[in-house]
């Protein structure tokens, strides 16, 4: 470990040095971040995997900058150019681009003005013209020209070319006109001639401007879709004159001689034709890297509040797929999950069918004894909403509610190679209703299946850069399903393969152990049978559940390397393993001093505090302490609200610019983030995540466009 780099990442990132080289020396000996974040808190100082996981990528960043500054000294000294200054200069460096601009005048050149100048023998030229002597440029000019530089002029302006990359080439220069376009700089956007953006998306960037130092990510990404499309042009202005004024007051050493016209001249071109273009380039492409990466972490933020919605436990669920023509996919799918009914009904245009439709609901209700129906938000959900509201109120046998849910993704994994493996011989629609059902019974197991950035949760997801999507998103799910952990006799190949340490043998091992065998009863089987290896058990065996198994520990996330220390805190105070979770265990483990019982176990109070919240509530899944989805029994339509009206509704997605509320209407209600809070914020992500249920007010509505704006702000509380 690199004790430079090390230094760094402490400062980056106000972690503790002896935590940082913990987490590195755990990750080199190939633990997981999950295992690392729950099951080694007293050698990290109970980092998270967030934490964990930026040591990882800021030590592998900066192992690439190392890299790179020990390439470009090797390769400037090389060239036998390489000074002290020069050595000192690149391992000063804290980015890759100022690298990289140290190494400009060393690169090999591609055929340029300059280097054809060069080649026409004009640098010496070049150099006396630098050197600012009070002398007749053009008379010494004379002297340089051959059978390539036919007159004095051409030589002038060869040299002038050779001087221009000098200028561009300065890493100093390069360095304080970026940081004068990042601070002072104008992102202008203008509609582009003959242009074709027949809905308005990008109405606002006609003619618009903003400093760069203020432009919100998603602003960034929107203008930069508009000019990929055509529809924009877009271009960054600074103060030219200023720049020039100083680069003039930095190079020029004397203004009376006959070489400051000329270096003007050169400077002038220089900051035309090479610098501005590039510097420009660098500065969009650093927007556009920093707008990605919060566009990635509010994907990565909404995606992880969706897929630990609670589970909807115990229930009978009737998922239902609308469509007009081809008709509306019924699937019921038990409590366990199992499908118990697939049917198809018409109640839409063309086939109008709408009694026929309601009585085939209410005999699937009767017959399943059916508690919610999930209806897919896709085509004809509105129509489909109407039949489902109007057959509930008129069944009288029991309670029914129904809900919305999302089917973004739905039809993705109902025709992948998955989806067809489950359920060969169903049609990809009726694989869509139990996909719908199945995803309120249990979000997290459901959308596992599913490509995380078909699910529709997130803001310009395909103008990022869609390999650090994927890894962002791949960390955000398998954070998430190692927090609540698998049953595992019953998780899918989907789930298990984002168990920390599981390898796709280790997965296949366990699935045909299931097979043979029935049902794992202990999590030592597992060892014991040789279905994991020592590693791979060590990383995953804490997020695994055997669920009424040999040992009443195996359903917690107590790890089997702490049994023994469990096993001795309820001896300790005369308990049991069948006393996990009962008051008397509660109360008498709520009331006890942590350090000096850990100190007495020998053990840390990481590990005790983790045992004694195990021991409270064995089965517990955090995800129901959150906020339920919302059951309606009635429709509510857009004619029916006023504005000031208070309403309930679940958060569907959250944007830089505000949030999306799901208060019953076909289309979701906006909350712009003006609307969320009376204090000031920077994000919406601080007052509202993906799921939470909220009370809002509506504070416009366009029947028009069927839009409706929504405020969290009560208007009643609003002072005068």
């Amino acid at each position: 470990m690199n004790d430079v780099i090390i230094n760094g990442i402490v400062n980056d990132l106000g972690i503790k040095k002896d935590s940082v080289i913990a987490t590195l020396k755990l990750l080199g000996e190939g633990a997981t971040i999950p295992f690392i974040a729950r099951y080694r808190k007293e050698v990290t100082g109970a980092l998270d995997e967030e934490q964990i996981r930026s040591i990882n990528e800021v030590y592998e960043y900066q192992e690439n900058l190392l890299k790179r500054k020990e390439d470009v000294i090797r390769l400037i000294d090389e060239k036998g150019l390489l000074t002290d200054e020069i050595r000192d200069n690149i391992l000063k460096c804290e980015k890759l681009v100022e690298v990289e601009d140290i190494y400009r005048p060393y690169k090999e050149k591609k055929k340029t003005k300059a280097t054809e100048a060069i080649k026409n023998g004009l640098e010496p030229l070049a150099k006396i013209i630098m050197s600012f002597k009070d002398i007749d440029v053009k008379k010494i000019a004379e002297s340089y020209l051959n059978d390539n530089v036919k007159s004095v002029d051409e030589a002038i302006t060869g040299a002038s070319y050779i001087i221009a990359e000098w200028i561009s080439d300065n890493a100093s220069y390069r360095k304080w006109i970026r940081n004068n376009m990042m601070n002072h700089g104008i992102i202008k956007t203008k509609l582009k001639k003959n242009s074709t953006d027949e809905n308005g998306i990008y109405e606002m960037y006609y003619d618009y401007e903003e400093r760069v130092k203020f432009i919100k990510p998603h602003r960034v990404l929107a203008i930069n879709r508009g000019e990929k499309e055509g529809v924009l042009s877009v271009n960054v202005v600074v103060d030219d004159d200023y720049i020039i004024s100083y680069l003039e007051n930095k190079i020029i050493k004397n203004d009376k001689v006959m070489a400051s016209d000329i270096v003007k001249t050169a400077i002038r071109d220089s900051y035309k034709r090479l610098i501005i273009p590039s510097i420009e380039r660098e500065v969009r492409s650093e927007l556009k890297e920093v707008s990605e990466e919060a566009a990635i972490e509010v994907f990565g933020e909404n995606l992880e509040n969706l897929i630990l919605t609670p589970p909807m436990k115990d229930v009978t669920v009737l998922g239902f797929d609308p469509a007009f023509r081809t008709g509306c996919k019924l699937a019921v799918v038990s409590p366990t999950s199992s499908v118990l009914n697939i049917s198809v009904i018409y109640p839409h245009e063309p086939h109008n069918k709408w009694e026929e439709s309601k009585k085939t609901l209410k005999d699937l209700f009767k017959k399943y004894n059916i508690d919610i129906v999930a209806i897919g938000n896709g085509t004809a959900s509105r129509e489909s909403e109407k039949l489902v509201a109007e057959t509930i109120s008129e069944y009288r046998d029991k309670e029914i509610k129904y809900i919305i849910v999302s089917e973004a993704g739905a039809s993705v994994y109902s025709a992948s190679d998955l989806a067809i493996k489950e359920f060969p011989d169903l049609t990809v629609e009726k694989r869509s209703a139990i996909s719908i059902a199945r995803r309120l019974q249990d979000p997290l197991s459901e959308l596992v299946k599913i490509d995380s950035k078909s699910i529709g949760v997130g803001q310009y997801q395909h103008d990022v850069n869609e390999k650090k999507l994927d890894e962002s998103l791949d960390f955000v799910v398998s954070k998430c399903v190692n927090n609540v952990g698998v049953n595992v006799n019953t998780a899918s190949r989907s789930i298990l393969k984002y168990i920390s340490g599981l390898t796709k043998s280790n997965i296949d091992k366990i699935i045909e152990y299931r097979e043979e065998n029935g049902k794992v009863l202990s999590r030592d089987e597992l060892m014991k049978k040789k279905v994991l290896t020592p590693k791979a058990y060590e990383q995953s065996i804490g997020f695994m559940r055997i669920i009424d198994g040999t040992n009443p520990m195996d359903v917690t996330s107590i790890h089997p390397e702490s049994y023994g220390t469990a096993s001795k805190l309820l001896d300790m105070y005369g308990f049991g393993i069948n006393d996990l979770g009962s008051k008397k265990l509660n109360d008498v483990l709520g009331a006890i001093n942590i350090k000096e019982v850990s100190e007495k176990l020998g053990t840390d109070i990481y590990t005790l505090e983790d045992i004694i919240k195990c021991f409270s509530k064995p089965n517990r899944d955090f995800r129901d302490d959150f906020d339920k989805p919302l059951l309606k029994s009635d429709i509510l339509k857009i004619e029916d609200l006023k504005v000031g009206m208070e309403l309930s509704g679940t958060v569907r997605n959250v944007v830089d610019f505000g949030a999306f509320i799901d208060i019953g209407l076909h289309d979701d209600g906006l909350v712009h983030i003006s609307k969320m809070t009376d204090k000031y914020i920077k994000h919406p992500s601080e007052v509202v995540s993906v799921g939470d249920i909220v009370t809002c007010y509506v504070d416009d509505i366009s029947l028009k466009k069927n839009r409706v704006s929504l405020s969290l702000i009560n208007p009643n509380s609003i002072k005068n």
